[in-house]
């Protein structure tokens, strides 16, 4: 038996990273899954490999995300389990923003999460279920050039947060925030070896996360394991949103200079 058996789960940005290990890992437990992505070939492909269905749709627009919503509920026969993982990032100062880059950052990551929980939350009522939301360590602690993403983030803790008050018993609602996970949102940092091990130096756990570290927390999430969470954002960083910094650097040097002396 797995631990998904009978279950039909949404994963939205199912086409690749954390959305693809996620089906993955929902398919090996016995759910069956419709891959919601932007991408038409990324959806099939998904769904093919973990005998699913795939639906194209850009959460963003309201209008696209419930339509695909609908459809998969349709095709699934059910629905018992949505993740909100579609996401898209960027890295600059804040005043060099356009409007665009504003908008496209907070429509996906924000807005699609709202139109998804919107469509999928009257399907689930009698049922019951659970909601996922993927979030973020700059949702709790931002990082420099990335305003909008982790003002996004942010968002989307709370609106966990509010959800599961507004529909517990029956809908238990959570959010994970990864923190630097091995995926194309990260690619352009950890393809240099330099700065890869920055990276995993300024990790307590000494690695930089995968996309299956965070499958494995949000298959916890929707399983019956996690049956009396709700309204939790649990972090998957490896620890790095322990150290601070400042603290750090003095008592390294307090105690290497009495280290030293004794």
């Amino acid at each position: 038996m797995g631990l998904l058996d009978g279950e039909l789960a949404i994963v939205t940005g199912g086409g690749a990273g954390i959305g693809r290990a996620t089906c993955e890992r929902f398919a090996q437990e016995g759910a069956r899954v419709a891959v919601l992505d932007i991408d038409p070939e990324s959806a099939a492909q998904v769904a093919a490999d973990v005998g699913g269905v795939a639906v194209v749709a850009d959460v963003a627009d309201p209008e696209q995300c419930a339509r695909g919503i609908a459809e998969a509920h349709e095709a699934l026969g059910g629905l018992t389990i949505l993740v909100n993982n579609a996401g898209v990032g960027a890295a600059m100062p804040l005043h060099s923003y356009s409007d665009d880059d504003w908008g496209r950052i907070i429509g996906v990551n924000l807005s699609g999460t709202f139109y998804a929980m919107r469509a999928a939350i009257p399907l689930m009522r009698k049922s019951g279920g659970c909601i996922v939301n993927n979030a973020s360590l700059t949702g709790v602690r931002p990082t420099r050039y990335e305003a909008p993403y982790s003002a996004a983030k942010a968002g989307v803790i709370s609106l966990t947060m509010a959800a599961a008050l507004e529909y517990a018993p029956s809908i238990r609602v959570n959010c994970v925030s990864p923190g630097f996970i091995d995926t194309a949102l990260t690619e352009i940092v950890l393809v240099d070896d330099e700065r890869r091990a920055i990276v995993e130096k300024a990790t307590p756990l000494q690695r930089v996360g995968t996309p299956e570290d965070c499958a494995n927390v949000i298959l916890f999430l929707a399983s019956p394991l996690a049956g009396y969470v709700t309204g939790q954002n649990i972090l998957i960083d490896g620890g790095s949103f322990l150290p601070n910094t400042q603290a750090d650097a003095v008592l390294q040097s307090f105690v290497a200079r009495n280290t030293k002396d004794s």
